[in-house]
């Protein structure tokens, strides 16, 4: 049995796309947009094609999701027709998913010299928590001597 149910698969000549209404059952707050799209593109073997989420809702009480997908041939067609805040976030996601993607690598090369890294910081450390406690005994006198000052005022304007 699968999760998803396709309940309306229409094919809209006039705005050349194809219009996707189904139900993905007992994935209420489990599913996100971006793995919807891609469990459509599988199911309808949608290879290639230009996939946007237009609406995706929860049924109230129930497990389930009510969602509308867009299948476009050309992506330069969907850009004209839909709303251009679908992009911006889509293009955002992508961003993110390649710096995801860059910073994987770069994460892999730091772990493989970690020791090196850890001796040279160890001295550094030690010398970073010695000048703050240094610094704080120096600021402590200066506090009291600000607390004692608006009390010498107080006395002061009393006479």
């Amino acid at each position: 049995m699968s999760m998803i149910e396709i309940i309306n698969d229409n094919t809209n000549s006039f705005l050349q796309r194809r219009e996707i209404t189904c139900n993905f059952k007992s994935l209420g707050g489990k599913l996100k947009q971006t793995e919807a799209v891609d469990m459509i593109t599988k199911e309808c073997k949608l290879d290639g094609k230009m996939v946007l989420a237009i609406n995706m809702k929860n049924q109230t009480g129930r497990p389930n999701i009510s969602a509308t997908f867009y299948v476009y041939d050309d992506e330069e067609l969907a850009r004209k027709q839909v709303n251009p805040v679908i992009f911006e976030r889509l293009d955002r996601k992508k961003a993110k998913a390649e710096e995801a993607k860059a910073e994987a690598p770069a994460e892999e090369a730091k772990d493989e010299a970690p020791a090196e890294e850890a001796k040279d910081e160890a001295p550094a450390e030690e010398a970073k928590d010695e000048a703050p406690a240094e610094e704080s005994k120096a600021e402590a006198p200066a506090e009291e001597s600000k607390a004692e000052a608006p009390a010498e005022e107080a006395k002061s304007e009393d006479k």
